[in-house]
């Protein structure tokens, strides 16, 4: 954890949680950060979860070396952290709580406090001075919850970006960031691709030379790359060329289908990721659809519909604003095929996309018929896409 020299670093690892916020496997833990910044006046942004209050306080304390902080910057409500803030206000009762008027209100429903004796309300055009370092806030409404802001320090270039630019993962395990920060962006900030673009823009014209999100590790330079993939992600445009294959199956019929589309792609030089939607990462599925230009859903019809496992991974991509990509559909149905038109009519409010020909469909089993169908639909996805 690489913080510059008057930063201290005051966050706790989870290797107990298995569901973050009760859908996202972390297998490798999470992290939740805080940080104290020391100067002639001290500042502590945000707190952590609940289960490690006490853990955090330890942090804090020994970070002060018997000195008190003059703030507590509340970036972000969601409780993984802010449930420390009553234990804050106990310990530290002289010390000024700083954050948003929508941040005061979240407070008073969470905790029945809203510091209305010592608080500092932040918008855009706040500052607080700390002797060497001048704190500045942007506000990033729906980046990803109403109230958040985030903060700059000009001295060190360092942005504090709430929820932005994080990770799952504790700090404690060492593993690619783009990964799981793409899982993590999709996932929760998917949606508010708008809001993030706003941002982005807000924060431009600062010389950031550090990020300190509120989950992951802090991006030190050179952070070209990290903006880059925020700039992709919240455009919806994809990362790379690529087909992923997400299917269902019942037995076995519509997995062959799958396995033959994904192989006739890599013949034709294509990358092809084939997601089993019974029994994979559902949200490492939804988050590679994001990452390619290229989608093909292969599903067995089911009570004349989609089979469900299929229609919680539309939902999913719907709920994201899934869009600027070309799809392909492969259908299978014993008797009445209808799954192409159910999952078409899921689709049809997301943007921009494009429908490759000819609609795969088995009744049930893949014969030759079928084969030719699949080998030119991995034609036709071979000569598109976007990226």
């Amino acid at each position: 954890m690489r913080t510059p020299d008057d930063i201290v670093y005051i966050g706790v690892d989870d290797h107990a949680i298995d569901l973050f916020e009760g859908q996202y496997a972390v297998p490798n833990g999470m992290a939740y950060n805080s940080y104290v910044v020391l100067d002639d006046r001290i500042a502590v942004l945000d707190t952590v979860d609940a289960r490690f209050t006490q853990a955090w306080l330890d942090n804090l304390r020994a970070a002060l070396n018997g000195r008190s902080p003059d703030y507590l910057i509340v970036q972000h409500m969601e409780p993984d952290h802010s449930a420390g803030i009553r234990a804050f206000a106990q310990a530290y009762p002289q010390a000024v709580v700083a954050a948003s008027a929508k941040a005061f209100a979240m407070m008073k429903n969470y905790y029945g406090m809203d510091f209305s004796d010592r608080r500092s309300v932040l918008t855009d055009a706040s500052t607080l001075s700390l002797g060497r370092h001048t704190l500045s806030f942007l506000t990033a409404p729906m980046v990803h919850w109403p109230e958040v802001v985030m903060t700059y320090d000009a001295l060190s270039g360092t942005l504090f970006s709430a929820d932005a630019f994080g990770k799952f993962g504790a700090l404690d395990r060492e593993e690619p960031w783009a990964g799981e920060a793409r899982r993590y962006y999709i996932g929760i900030v998917g949606k508010y691709g708008a809001q993030v673009q706003a941002l982005l823009r807000k924060a431009a014209p600062l010389d950031i030379r550090t990020i300190c999100p509120l989950h992951g590790p802090v991006l030190t330079p050179p952070l070209d790359a990290y903006l880059r993939l925020y700039q992709t992600w919240s455009s919806y445009a994809p990362e790379e060329k690529g087909v992923v294959v997400a299917y269902t199956s019942v037995y076995g019929h519509t997995a062959e289908a799958a396995s033959c589309l994904a192989e006739a792609l890599r013949a034709r030089g294509c990358t092809a990721e084939v997601y089993d939607l019974a029994r994979c990462d559902m949200h490492e599925a939804v988050a590679a659809a994001f990452r390619y230009d290229r989608l093909a859903l292969a599903t067995t019809t089911y009570n004349a519909d989609v089979f469900p496992f299929m229609r919680a991974y539309l939902e999913h991509l719907c709920a994201r604003k899934f869009q600027r990509r070309t799809v392909a559909l492969m259908e299978n149905g014993s008797w009445a095929p209808t799954a192409a038109k159910a999952m078409c009519a899921m689709l049809a409010g997301c943007k921009q996309l494009t429908f490759v020909e000819p609609v795969v469909t088995l009744c049930p089993a893949l014969n030759a018929q079928a084969r030719e169908q699949i080998d030119a639909l991995a034609e036709a996805l071979a000569q598109g896409g976007e990226a």
